[in-house]
């Protein structure tokens, strides 16, 4: 087997490609998280994740919408136990 500078940069062309191939895809979140943003504030229309606690969404309403009401923000909001 040769083992000259030329035939090593071939191994290494074929350990890039192989590397390549077997990466699938990125292991990012950022889609994932994306789609969990299902709590939506009406007024301004942020939107925020699933995992929203109540007092982090009435401090949205309290900053930044003063003048309404926590139910105008998120009506129909559901406080998780």
């Amino acid at each position: 087997m040769p083992s000259g500078n030329g035939a090593r940069a071939q191994q290494k062309r074929e350990r890039n490609i192989k590397r390549q191939e077997g990466a699938g895809g990125g292991k990012s979140q950022l889609k994932a998280n994306e789609a969990a943003k299902t709590t939506i504030c009406n007024i301004c229309r942020t939107s925020f994740l699933c995992t929203a606690k109540e007092s982090e969404l009435k401090i949205h309403s309290e900053n930044k919408h003063p003048k309404n009401k926590f139910e105008e923000c998120f009506p129909g909001f559901v406080g998780k136990a």
